[in-house]
């Protein structure tokens, strides 16, 4: 092993912004209070104390992926006990709904900054 991840980092219009879908999405702390962590200027960082650490930095001229595309880095699983509840909650924090071929175990969407994530019953 050379290393351990410290966190993902996105790319998005507005950091802060982002963070807080995804502190709606996943729950954790902004801006936890570990120094090693900070980032810099135009950055926040979601922590949580059971999960990865998100950080995210502010790029003015952000360009979201494409769901299905070749230049389609990677996206988010994140695991939920009720899709239906789930479905309405991630629509009420600003998240679009993808047409990524449904199956019933999951659903695909795009963030606020267009990031896909995918939300997956267990």
């Amino acid at each position: 092993m050379i290393g351990r991840l410290r966190c993902l980092v996105l790319d998005c219009p507005d950091a802060r912004e982002l963070a807080l879908f995804y502190q709606g999405l996943l729950g954790g702390e902004i801006e936890c209070p570990d120094p090693a962590l900070a980032v810099g200027e135009g950055s926040a960082v979601l922590c949580d104390a059971g999960g990865p650490v998100l950080a995210f930095q502010s790029v003015a001229d952000h360009h979201p992926p494409v769901w299905g595309a070749p230049e389609q880095q990677f996206h988010l699983d994140v695991r939920v006990g009720d899709p239906v509840a789930a479905h309405a909650a991630v629509l009420a924090l600003g998240a679009t709904p993808l047409d990524g071929g449904e199956a019933p175990t999951w659903r695909v969407y795009a963030d606020p900054a267009g990031h896909f994530f995918r939300l997956v019953a267990p």
